[in-house]
C-alpha cells in the first residue's frame, strides 16, 4: 500500500517505516526534520498546521500516525498536550477528508496512568490487559487518550477503520543499558510496571495493524514478553504491590502486560528481549 508515516524521523517512527518498507509498502515519512539514513520518501511539515497536513495526507491508502512529543518531561505540560492533540486531530481529519481506508494510531500504555502519574496508581490486578481502566493524570497520557477518542469519533462517522496501539517504553539494543539500566536499580522502575517493547517488535506490530481486516476501531496493547528486570516477576509483584491480585500466574520474568488480545486480533507476537542484547563493553 501507499502509506504515510508521521513522525518517521523519530525512534519509533523509523522502525515503523522500515518495517513497512520491508513488507513492500510505498512509504512517505512526514516529520519536522529529515530522517538520518531513511530509505523512504520524506516531506518536512508541521502537522499542528491543518493546511499543511491537508496538503500532505492524500493520495495514499493508509496513514500511520506516530508523530508526537513522546513524554511530559522537559517541556511545558501545556505544550505537550496542545501539540499532541492538535496533531492527532489534524492528521485524523486530513485522512478522513482524503477518503483513506485504514488509520493506525500510536497510543501509549500511559493512558492507564503509568509511568507519569502524580498520585500513585495501583493496578486493580495484574497482568494489565485491555480491561484495565483508563486513568491518565499527566498531559502526555491524557493527550494519548484523547487521540484515541479523536480516532474513535472518525470511525463512528464511517471515515475509516482504525487500530490504536498502546505501548510501553520503546527500547533498542543501543538504548537499553544506558536508559533502563540505571532506572531498574531504583524504586522508580515500578512506575513503568517494568515493561518495555523492542522497537523492531513495535514496527512489526504496526505492520500487523495495517493488515487487520476489521471494520471498526480496535485498541490493542503491545509489549515485550518479559520485564526489564533481573528479579522474577511474581517476586517483584509481591514485594512492590503486595495487595494486588494476579489474574493468572506469571512464570519467570514474564511481563505484567498481557498481549494476548493483540495476538488474537492482529497476530502480534514479540520476538526480541533485552536479555539477548549485546552488553556494552566496560572500560578497564
Amino acid at each position: 500500500m501507499r502509506t504515510i508515516v508521521t513522525g518517521a524521523s523519530g525512534l519509533l517512527g523509523r522502525h515503523v517505516a522500515e518495517a513497512l518498507l520491508a513488507a513492500g509498502h510505498d512509504v512517505l515519512g512526514i516529520d519536522t526534520v529529515a530522517p538520518v539514513g531513511g530509505r523512504w520518501r520524506h516531506a518536512t511539515a508541521d502537522l499542528t498546521d491543518l493546511g499543511s497536513t491537508l496538503q500532505l495526507v492524500r493520495d495514499c491508502d493508509a496513514v500511520v500516525h506516530v508523530a508526537a512529543i513522546p513524554r511530559p518531561t522537559g517541556r511545558a505540560g501545556g505544550e505537550v498536550f496542545r501539540t499532541n492533540v492538535a496533531t492527532a486531530y489534524n492528521v485524523v481529519e486530513a485522512a478522513a477528508m482524503a477518503g483513506i481506508g485504514r488509520f493506525v494510531y500510536a497510543s501509549s500504555f500511559s493512558v492507564f496512568g503509568y509511568p507519569f502519574f502524580e498520585k500513585t496508581v495501583i493496578p486493580p490486578y495484574l497482568p494489565v490487559d485491555m480491561n484495565h481502566p483508563v486513568g491518565a493524570q499527566d498531559p502526555y497520557g491524557l493527550s494519548k487518550w484523547l487521540g484515541e477518542e479523536i480516532v474513535d469519533a472518525a470511525v463512528r462517522r464511517g471515515a475509516f477503520s482504525a487500530v490504536s496501539i498502546r505501548m510501553p517504553w520503546i527500547q533498542t539494543p543501543q538504548s537499553f543499558f544506558a536508559g533502563v539500566g540505571p532506572r531498574r536499580a531504583t524504586a522508580e522502575s515500578a512506575r513503568d510496571l517494568w515493561a518495555y517493547l523492542d522497537a523492531r517488535d513495535a514496527g512489526q506490530g504496526f505492520l500487523r495493524a495495517l493488515e487487520w481486516r476489521g471494520q471498526s476501531h480496535l485498541r490493542v496493547l503491545l509489549g515485550a514478553a518479559d520485564t526489564f528486570m533481573e528479579e522474577e516477576t511474581e517476586t517483584l509483584v509481591r514485594r512492590v504491590f503486595p495487595g494486588v491480585a494476579l489474574s493468572r500466574p506469571i512464570a519467570g520474568f514474564g511481563s505484567v502486560l498481557d498481549t494476548a488480545h493483540a495476538r488474537e486480533t492482529i497476530g502480534f507476537a514479540p520476538e526480541h528481549s533485552w536479555r539477548s542484547y549485546p552488553k556494552p563493553e566496560t572500560k578497564g
